[in-house]
């Protein structure tokens, strides 16, 4: 859970830095396509062990 938590902060703020400074939008795409990959990650993670406790 906490590599979780740090891979979503790392991509929060490659999105703010993405966004804020100029020429650097493909951060803002990283970002979003590592949260994107983060949140995929989670569910596959919890929904295979919900699958296994029963």
């Amino acid at each position: 859970m906490v590599l979780f938590l740090f891979i979503v902060i790392v991509a929060i703020l490659l999105g703010i830095v993405g966004a804020v400074v100029h020429g650097l939008i493909f951060l803002l795409v990283i970002g979003a396509v590592l949260l994107v990959a983060d949140v995929v990650y989670i569910a596959v993670r919890s929904s295979h062990s919900r699958r296994s406790l029963r």
